[in-house]
């Protein structure tokens, strides 16, 4: 890596650590700078402004996501042919990821816009609407694909279904900072696993009623 990305990859990384502790609002310019070690000269180099560093943060950000629920998804394909089977697998390693990380989720820079959006241009509002429909995207493919295979046990929304796991990682991350329990997201996102199973699995044959014939017996 040439210094000049090194430096810019510096700024980035600092600047995610301190937004997703503090929020944008709390995180200066200045502070970044000198976290980074770098001048006032060298920042503007890389970044125009608060704005313009917030596409790249963003950019960045979404761009892990993306990679992270593409390899784990991708990883639960290999291990099973029946896409149900195979989104379990994925759900059940998703959540043993949030539950492994030290002291829990670091944050999300996604609800860290949300929260503050009127710092910012339409061009950043517009992407953290463009992750989190892409984000739900990659959920509902398979959705899709479980519902070619398997009815649902009741009408289903499906877009509310993958926006579902987006709400429950969001709203984790929070609840596991206020609480200062960092296990609490990998709970949620195993409660929606037992939802997405109780919907879509075949009903087990003890509950089946009996024929009267074999009742009788």
């Amino acid at each position: 890596m040439r210094k000049g990305e090194a430096t810019r990859e510096r700024i980035l990384e600092v600047a995610e650590a301190s937004v997703l502790a503090k929020g944008f609002g709390a995180t200066s310019i200045e502070e970044v700078i000198a976290e980074a070690g770098i001048t006032k000269s060298g920042f503007f180099y890389h970044f125009r402004d608060k704005n313009e560093l917030a596409h790249e943060l963003l950019r960045r950000y979404i761009a892990e996501d993306h990679r992270i629920l593409d390899e784990i998804f991708g990883r639960a394909a290999e291990l099973s042919e029946d896409p149900l089977q195979a989104f379990l697998i994925g759900l059940k390693m998703l959540a043993e990821l949030m539950g492994d990380l030290p002291g829990g989720h670091p944050g999300c820079m996604i609800a860290s816009v949300c929260y503050q959006e009127r710092l910012f241009d339409r061009r950043v509002i517009d992407l953290n609407r463009e992750a989190i429909e892409s984000v739900n995207a990659r959920i509902r493919e398979h959705l899709e694909a479980i519902m070619a295979v398997y009815a649902p046990r009741e009408p289903l929304d499906l877009d509310v279904m993958a926006e579902m796991l987006s709400c429950i990682i969001d709203g984790g991350i929070i609840m596991a900072k206020v609480t200062d329990d960092p296990n609490r997201l990998a709970r949620q996102i195993l409660a929606y696993r037992a939802f997405v199973k109780m919907q879509f699995s075949a009903p087990a044959l003890a509950a089946a009623p009996l024929p009267r014939a074999a009742a009788a017996e």
